[in-house]
């Protein structure tokens, strides 16, 4: 199996498209086309993980954080940066990286943190914008059925947990063809009147030129009529965080204890008290400070994340607990997360799990 075919199982799981716009996902570095020999998963493709693949007979490294961000303009091992990337390079390892496309899936980062918490009735805390867009095609009523089969499997029709949506509306259509025209129906300059169908589809934005091109090739018409609008509706199923409740509510300080447990974390830096049970709880894995406004405005009793500044705190308005678990500790369960998505559908060679420590905060206690 090559580096690609692997690629695109991960990819079948998770859709790399729905990143962040100024992020760096995908395959950083490597020959798509070689063969996997191992498959080694981590938190950060840093020097010492790409030692331990090459130890380990692994030569395609899946990380979450791309160890490449922005542009190298020379790759020297001048930094950390340049030598994890020139060791892989100089030992034929493949660098892919999921990063936010899998903060961004509905089973994705936060989802694991709901999951370890045991958190019920899950919800997007922050969906994604401008992201959903609905075709609208005119097909004869003869081939809509294969026409609706095209676009399904080429993804449009996709809501939520249902798939194969679509809306049909039968009518007259009319065309007269020109010179120059080669009609699948009808003669030049005579007006046609056509028994059609107009098949309407909802996909997300990524999807498109895909669902165009399948679109084209099973339709008959020559020229085929179609309008593409883009939706204001929040995509539900994907974007940043997640928010759910507990079976039953518990004290602030149980909370923390409860916490502290899960996390396995020694500190957790809050905001004051509120003097509320907790019961409504929202997560953000890695840098979420974006989304405390999003976890007030779904009535989160408390707010789960890292990275926060000074003032981030004073934006619970004493109406929400705050919690910095740490960056890291907070999307501590992602290696395991992508571990498990590939070993269920590869059994072929090995595919490990980095034992290597690449956490850059340490706490003296």
């Amino acid at each position: 199996m090559t580096i690609k075919e692997v690629i695109s199982i991960i990819e079948n799981q998770i859709a790399i498209p729905q990143a962040e716009d100024f992020d760096n996902v995908g395959l950083l570095c490597g020959v798509p086309d070689r063969n996997v020999s191992g498959v080694l998963f981590c938190h950060d493709a840093l020097e010492n993980v790409i030692n331990e693949a090459v130890s380990r007979n692994c030569n395609l490294v899946v990380c979450f954080h791309p160890i490449i961000f922005s542009g190298l303009k020379s790759i020297t091992g001048k930094n950390y940066v340049e030598r994890a990337v020139l060791k892989a390079i100089e030992n034929k390892i493949a660098i892919y990286a999921v990063h936010t496309a899998f903060d961004n899936d509905y089973f994705g980062v936060n989802a694991g943190i709901c999951n370890q918490l045991g958190l019920k009735n899950l919800k997007i805390l922050q969906p994604k914008k401008n992201n959903l867009k609905q075709l609208t095609v005119y097909v004869p009523n003869d081939y809509s059925e294969q026409l609706k089969e095209a676009l399904f499997s080429a993804g449009a029709g996709n809501i939520g947990f249902y798939d194969e949506c679509s809306f049909k509306i039968e009518g007259n259509g009319t065309f007269r063809p020109i010179e120059g025209s080669n009609p699948f129906s009808g003669q030049q300059n005579v007006r046609e009147n056509a028994d059609e169908s107009m098949i309407s589809v909802i996909f997300e934005s990524y999807k498109q030129n895909r669902i165009i091109a399948a679109m084209k090739k099973a339709h008959p018409y020559e020229e085929v009529a179609h309008q593409i609008y883009s939706l204001d509706n929040e995509n539900q199923y994907s974007g940043l965080g997640m928010y759910g409740e507990f079976d039953e509510e518990m004290d602030e300080k149980d909370f923390l204890k409860f916490i502290k447990g899960k996390f396995n974390i020694e500190v957790i830096k809050h905001s004051d008290f509120t003097n509320r049970k907790i019961k409504r709880v929202g997560v953000l894995g890695g840098s979420g400070a974006s989304g405390i406004k999003s976890a007030l405005s779904k009535n989160c009793d408390a707010y789960i994340t890292g990275d926060l500044k000074y003032h981030d705190y004073f934006l619970a308005e004493s109406k929400m607990l705050i919690c910095d678990v740490g960056h890291y500790e907070s999307e501590q369960w992602v290696v395991q997360q992508l571990f498990e998505i590939l070993s269920q559908k590869i059994s072929t060679f090995a595919i490990l799990k980095s034992s290597e420590k690449t956490n850059p905060v340490n706490y003296f206690l």
